[in-house]
């Protein structure tokens, strides 16, 4: 085997370097792929290695700046406000005009006075939802809701199926009760809206119509327990 100085192996490798590269250029990567001849002088080897340099007809990656989008979430929570608004303001105006049937088909005279009572609190409830439009400087408009109308065409049914007495009047509370309970959902929801939305004025009218709501529910609750399911019973 021939042996070479060192000075001999630096040539040859310069050699092998200049002129027995073998180059391509992938169009997919712009990336320029050679093979290189590495001398160890020590041990008089020659290894092959592979190595990828990234082309300089490449240009250089920008990273992408998140356009913040606190302004939209916040219109977007505005439109959900506002829409459950006129969702309840919807539910409200229905419900006022079905309270008056509720309460004549009552016998007992609890119930009857309660639910006289709720009218006069659901035309309240009516106005500070108006109140609550104006201030935010929109128009008051009611879109249906599809809940309160099954709720109060439920309740017309068992009206109907139901002879007058205690087991109707206990009807009424049960159907009085679910509508009650949608509206305190509604309400407790839309007061948390409007707090982080900062709308003081409508969250104040918001809080003291779900205060209502819920003694009206208690309310109910008191009479059915205390004296209707009983009478329903015997």
């Amino acid at each position: 085997m021939l042996k070479y100085n060192q000075k001999k192996i630096k040539d040859l490798y310069k050699h092998y370097l200049y002129n027995s590269f073998s180059i391509c250029y992938p169009k997919k990567t712009h990336r320029l792929t050679y093979c290189a001849l590495h001398s160890n002088i020590n041990q008089n080897k020659y290894i092959m290695r592979t190595a990828t340099v990234r082309s300089s007809t490449m240009p250089p990656m920008t990273a992408t700046k998140k356009v913040p989008a606190k302004k939209d979430a916040a219109k977007e929570l505005s439109d959900l406000f506002e829409d459950g608004l006129k969702d309840l303001y919807w539910a409200e105006k229905a419900l006022f005009k079905a309270l008056p049937k509720m309460q004549k088909n009552a016998t007992s005279p609890k119930l009857k006075k309660a639910l006289e009572d709720h009218i006069g609190e659901t035309e309240n409830h009516i106005k500070r939802l108006e109140n609550c439009f104006e201030s935010m400087g929109k128009k008051a408009v009611a879109k249906k809701c599809d809940a309160m109308q099954g709720l109060l065409e439920e309740g017309k049914g068992m009206m109907e199926e139901t002879k007058i007495g205690a087991t109707r009047d206990a009807g009424i509370i049960a159907a009085s009760q679910k509508m009650e309970h949608y509206e305190i959902s509604s309400y407790g929801t839309l007061a948390a809206f409007a707090k982080v939305l900062n709308e003081k004025q409508c969250l104040d009218n918001l809080l003291k119509t779900l205060d209502e709501e819920k003694k009206c529910d208690k309310l109910l609750t008191s009479i059915a327990d205390t004296e209707l399911n009983r009478k329903a019973l015997n």
